[in-house]
C-alpha cells in the first residue's frame, strides 16, 4: 500500500509541476503577444484605397503634411470592387483579422457596410468638425446618429462641353447656364442636325446618367426609411422619359467600356460630357484639344425644387474598429479632416477636389484653367458642391439598378412606362426584402 500511495504522490507531484510550468509559458506567451500588438501600433498602420494618380496620390500626399514624426502608414492598392469583396468576406466572417485601419469606400456603397456591420468601424465625428464639410456628404458617411466617414473626393458634375461644335449650332455659354434636362435634349438634336456630332456618350448598362438627374430634386430610388420607391416616383419617371429621348434621336454615340467612353470625347465623336469633375484630367488628356473646351452647371430636372447641381461617385475614408484606430482617426482628422494647406497641395499636385469647404478660399481654387478657356473650373465646381441636394443612397442601389437596366431596354423597345416602374418596384421588393 505505502508504495503504491508513493507513486501515486510521486505522479500528483509530476501533474502539479507541468501544471505550474504550463502557466508560466502562458503568462509569458501573452504578455509576449501583448507587447507585439504594442509593437505593431506602434510601428504604424495600414490603408487601402484604389486609383494611384488619384486616392492613393492623396493618401501619400496626406501623410507628407502631417506633422507626428512617429507616424507611419503602410498603402496598400486595391480595385474598389477587390475592396468591396474584402470587405463583405472578411466581415461577414465576424473576424478582423487582415483588416486594414483606414478604408476608402464609395459613398454609394457605405451604407451596405455601415448598416451591416455597424460595430466593425469606429465612429470618427470627434475628430474633424462636420460643418466643414459639404453636408450632401453627411447623410451617406453616417448611421444611427453616429458619423463613421470622413468626406473626401466631391463627384459634384457638370456639363464639360464644346464651345466650337455648340457654337456652330448657334449656342453660347450663357445658353448652357442652368438648364433643364429637356431643354438640355432640345439642344442635342439641334447640335446633331447642324454639326452631325452626337451630344454624348452612354453605357447601356451604366445609369449613372439617372441617378445625376434624380439627385438635382434630391430623390433616389429609395427613400429614407429605406422603403423602395421606384413606382410613382416622379423623378425616376421624368430622368427615364429624358433617357429614352436622347436615346431614340440619334444623339448618343453608345460605349460599352471605359475606354470606349474616353475615346469619345478624346476623338472628337462628342460635343458634350455630363460627369462627375472627376472626369477633367481624361478631357485635358487630349491636349489637341486645349480651349475648345468649357464647363458649364448641370442640367437640372424640370421640377419645383430641382437646382443645378448633382453628384455622380465620390467617395469617403473610414476607420475599422480595430488596434491602431484613435491613430488612424487622428491622422484622418489631422489632414483630409482640417489642413487647409494639404487641399491647396491636393489639387495643385493631384489635382483631385475634396468636400472640405474652407479650402475653396485658397488660391488654388482661383487657378485660371488655360484648356478650359481660362475657366476656374475648380472654383466653379467648389460652388456647385455647396448646392448638391442630399439623398440618403440606401443600400441596394446597384443591385436595383441591375433591375432597371434590364426594364429600361423593353422600355425603349415600348413597354410603357408605368408598367416598367411597377415592374421595377414588384422584383427589387421580392429581392431586398
Amino acid at each position: 500500500m505505502r508504495k503504491k500511495l508513493s507513486t501515486k504522490l510521486w505522479l500528483l507531484m509530476v501533474a502539479l509541476l507541468t501544471a505550474l510550468v504550463l502557466a508560466a509559458c502562458s503568462g509569458g506567451d501573452d504578455e509576449e503577444s501583448g507587447d507585439d500588438t504594442s509593437e505593431g501600433d506602434d510601428a504604424g498602420i495600414t490603408a487601402w484605397a484604389w486609383d494611384p494618380n488619384f486616392n492613393i496620390a492623396a493618401l501619400e500626399l496626406a501623410k507628407e503634411h502631417y506633422d507626428k514624426d512617429d507616424f507611419n502608414m503602410e498603402i496598400i492598392e486595391n480595385a474598389q470592387d477587390d475592396i468591396v469583396q474584402k470587405l463583405n468576406t472578411g466581415l461577414s466572417s465576424g473576424t478582423m483579422k487582415g483588416m486594414p485601419n483606414i478604408v476608402l469606400i464609395e459613398d454609394q456603397r457605405a451604407q451596405s457596410f455601415l448598416q451591416s456591420y455597424p460595430d466593425a468601424f469606429y465612429p470618427i465625428g470627434d475628430y474633424f468638425n462636420k460643418e466643414d464639410f459639404a453636408s450632401y456628404k453627411l447623410v451617406p458617411t453616417s448611421h444611427d446618429g453616429k458619423q463613421y466617414g470622413l468626406p473626401f473626393d466631391t463627384g459634384v458634375t457638370g456639363l464639360f462641353y464644346r464651345t466650337d461644335y455648340l457654337e456652330e449650332a448657334g449656342y453660347t455659354h450663357d445658353d448652357l447656364v442652368d438648364i433643364t434636362w429637356s431643354k438640355y435634349v432640345e439642344i442635342a438634336k439641334d447640335v446633331k442636325e447642324k454639326t452631325g456630332q452626337a451630344m454624348l456618350s452612354l453605357d447601356p448598362n451604366d445609369l449613372g446618367i439617372l441617378r445625376v438627374m434624380m439627385q438635382t430634386t434630391g430623390t433616389w430610388y429609395t427613400t429614407e426609411d429605406g422603403s423602395i420607391q421606384l413606382e410613382g416616383n416622379e423623378p425616376l419617371k421624368l430622368a427615364l422619359e429624358n433617357y429614352k429621348e436622347l436615346m431614340e434621336n440619334d444623339v448618343v454615340k453608345l460605349n460599352s467600356d471605359w475606354s470606349q467612353y474616353l475615346a469619345a470625347f478624346n476623338s472628337g465623336d462628342v460635343a458634350s460630357v455630363p460627369a462627375g469633375n472627376w472626369i477633367a484630367p481624361s478631357v485635358e488628356a487630349e491636349e489637341s484639344q486645349a480651349g475648345q473646351w468649357r464647363v458649364a452647371p448641370t442640367p437640372r430636372l424640370d421640377m419645383e425644387g430641382a437646382v443645378n447641381a448633382s453628384n455622380q461617385g465620390g467617395s469617403s475614408f473610414y476607420v475599422l474598429n480595430i488596434d491602431g484606430k484613435e491613430k488612424a482617426a487622428e491622422f484622418l482628422g489631422g489632414t483630409f479632416g482640417s489642413n487647409v494647406d494639404f487641399y491647396q497641395d491636393l489639387v495643385q499636385e493631384v489635382g483631385a477636389l475634396g468636400t472640405y469647404i474652407p479650402a475653396s478660399e485658397g488660391d488654388a481654387y482661383q487657378f485660371e484653367n488655360e484648356f478650359f478657356n481660362n475657366q476656374q473650373v475648380v472654383h466653379d465646381f467648389s460652388q456647385w458642391m455647396e448646392e448638391i441636394p442630399q439623398v440618403d443612397y440606401g443600400m441596394n442601389t446597384y443591385g436595383i439598378e441591375d433591375i432597371l437596366s434590364a426594364e429600361i431596354q423593353q422600355y425603349l423597345d415600348g413597354k410603357s412606362l408605368e408598367d416598367v416602374l411597377s415592374d421595377s418596384q414588384a422584383q427589387a421588393e421580392n429581392q431586398f426584402k
